[in-house]
């Protein structure tokens, strides 16, 4: 007999786990038979296996992806001695297999911007500017998140790629939409290879949409894991001089990132997300957070509490100093309708 499919074999680490699998794999009804041990093997083509790659590498755990083990046979056939060395941690296999989902996800511009207000915190129905967000769209229509989309580029040498994608869609976004207000694009040192050809790329598009380079803030995403602080100062820099503010993420989560205000001396800095939760009833964070407030403000640093999703941790950060509030307490993440301010 022919076998025109190609074969996959999973070993699977828990019951748990391979009861994610099976439910994944009836969910496409696709056949399947369990082999000894933990494992199931699958006769799929590769057009039918990466549409479900994504979808179950969302459902496992990471733990779950990283002890799983795969191998994917394209001709399919049996498994011998020399197929071994090609068996991947399941992470690793969506990665790579996800090149292809994601390059087509950005050739069929898949993905669009959302916009999320960052508000004044002595009065949250003035809004500030507002904060630009990457969401993708699986080929159903079904809703892709950007951390997941981010991880995958990452894996998979698309970074900067979707990077540049995905400023170019939150600068039309913004312009089409009409807010006068600034605008807060994320920014991925290690997705910047050459500062001056990534910088020029999006100044033509804001200069050709007429957007002032004054209402532009660079938030750095990953300051904590940039490749080296030369080179972060050395972009940062780059972009002021284009005359662009900068903000830093995260800040709060620990030493270094308190470090880096004197090493990079942004515009603005955002309380760490999980440092804002609970805020108002834990003692320790709040101690932390008014201690970095104060410090950002005597050094003139603009302080965003990042992440307010409740009254209380509302009122904390009117009453403790900082300038600015972003969270689902003040507003959501939206569409915007174009034309209308």
């Amino acid at each position: 007999m022919l076998a025109p499919l190609g074969r996959m074999y999973l070993w699977l680490p828990t019951e748990h786990a391979m009861a994610k699998v099976v439910s994944v794999l009836r969910q496409h009804t696709l056949d399947f038979e369990s082999a000894e041990g933990d494992s199931l093997v699958v006769d799929v083509e590769w057009s039918v296996l990466r549409d479900i790659v994504g979808p179950l590498r969302r459902l496992l755990t990471h733990r779950e992806a990283e002890e799983t083990r795969v191998l994917y046979k394209p001709a399919g056939g049996a498994l011998a001695i020399g197929d071994f060395p090609t068996v991947k941690s399941y992470a690793q296999f969506a990665l790579v297999s996800q090149s292809t989902w994601l390059r087509d996800l950005l050739d069929a511009r898949r993905y669009t911007s959302v916009l999320q207000p960052i508000v004044h915190a002595a009065n949250p129905e003035r809004i500030y500017a507002r904060e630009a967000l990457v969401r993708g769209a699986e080929r159903d229509g079904s809703l892709v998140h950007a951390q997941y989309m981010f991880e995958v580029a990452r894996g998979c040498g698309m970074l900067a790629e979707l990077d540049r994608a995905a400023r170019d869609s939150a600068i039309e976004t913004m312009m089409r939409s009409g807010h006068p207000e600034s605008l807060f694009l994320n920014l991925s040192p290690s997705a910047i290879d050459d500062p001056l050809a990534s910088l020029e790329h999006s100044v033509e598009q804001m200069d050709r949409l007429s957007l002032p380079h004054e209402r532009v803030v660079f938030e750095v995403v990953e300051s904590e894991h940039a490749p080296d602080i030369v080179h972060l100062r050395g972009l940062l820099a780059t972009y002021r001089d284009a005359g662009f503010r900068v903000a830093l993420d995260d800040v709060g989560a620990g030493y270094s990132s308190l470090n880096r205000l004197h090493q990079l001396r942004p515009d603005f800095i955002k309380l760490d997300m999980d440092l804002v939760r609970g805020v108002d009833r834990d003692p320790y964070k709040a101690l932390i957070a008014r201690k970095t407030i104060e410090i950002a403000t005597e050094l003139g640093i603009a302080t965003i509490a990042e992440g307010v999703e409740t009254e209380g941790e509302l009122a904390w950060a009117q009453t403790h100093g900082a300038a600015y509030v972003q969270g689902y307490a003040t507003g959501r993440p939206s569409e915007p309708v174009f034309g209308q301010t």
